[in-house]
């Protein structure tokens, strides 16, 4: 690899994130809308205001044959070991009463707590091709040097393109009160995510250069690799959190306005 690739493939430019929480998982239609309201309002800020967590992004698709809604969730964090910090399992063993709700709802859960393995690019764009797959054996170097050397590499310069991260599973996850309530939760080796703001250059993506077929080709296992387009439906990044006034209260002028005030 050259210095200008290094320069270019890392280190992970987007909110000094070096470790994520990979969640992939289904609900059905009929309850997707609360889901979706409790995600938004109550779950997520509760996440980002966990020390450590910096962005957690929401990503949905929905198949037009499919009882449920797809869903990818990523929570950027500073370091993996926040992933598996007293903060963050106090909320784990401690979920509030809509939460526990929720979790029942959940199907075929994956989730992986991840270092950024590499990553081109910054910021995300609306439509994200979420790739997981696994070596075969033996074959961790080959997948590596095609994805880090021949696809990443100006990956995100591209038209329609934003970011893209490689992400591998690094930390087993224990055991929680919000799992047992969902059921034990599956896991996966690597994911490959990218985004971008023209939703048929990363279909385009999806079909062709990072097709399963081109992750076996260069040694992943067929078995173990599967890919989905969504669409970016949330995000939230920790900063933006208003942690000491009440958020259903219009802010003017960066100056919180209530009713006393008018």
């Amino acid at each position: 690899m050259t210095a200008n690739r290094d320069a270019e493939v890392s280190p992970i430019p987007a909110v000094s994130a070096h470790a994520a929480l990979v969640l992939l998982f289904d609900i059905g239609r009929d309850v997707a809308s609360e889901h979706d309201h409790w995600h938004t309002h109550e779950h997520m800020p509760e996440r980002l205001g966990i020390p450590g967590f910096l962005r957690g992004t929401r990503w949905t698709a929905r198949d037009t044959d499919d009882a449920d809604v797809h869903y990818c969730v990523v929570y950027e964090v500073e370091a993996l070991g926040v992933l598996d910090s007293p903060a963050y399992r106090e909320r784990l063993d401690h979920p509030t009463t809509w939460t526990a709700a929720m979790m029942r709802h959940y199907r075929v859960m994956r989730r992986a707590l991840c270092t950024a393995h590499a990553g081109v690019g910054c910021g995300a764009g609306s439509t994200l091709l979420a790739i997981t797959f696994a070596p075969a054996a033996g074959a961790q170097h080959e997948v590596d040097r095609w994805l880090i050397d021949d696809v990443l590499a100006g990956l995100a310069q591209r038209p329609g393109l934003a970011d893209a991260r490689l992400y591998r599973n690094a930390l087993a996850a224990a055991m929680t009160t919000e799992q047992a309530i969902r059921g034990r939760d599956a896991t996966l080796h690597s994911a490959l995510l990218v985004t971008g703001y023209d939703e048929a250059a990363v279909a385009a993506l999806a079909a062709d250069e990072l097709a399963p077929e081109r992750f076996a080709a260069h040694g992943a296992a067929a078995s173990e690799t599967a890919a989905r387009v969504y669409r970016q439906a949330y995000a939230l990044a920790a900063g933006e959190i208003r942690t000491t006034l009440d958020a259903s209260s219009p802010v003017r002028g960066g100056s919180h306005v209530d009713a006393g005030s008018r």
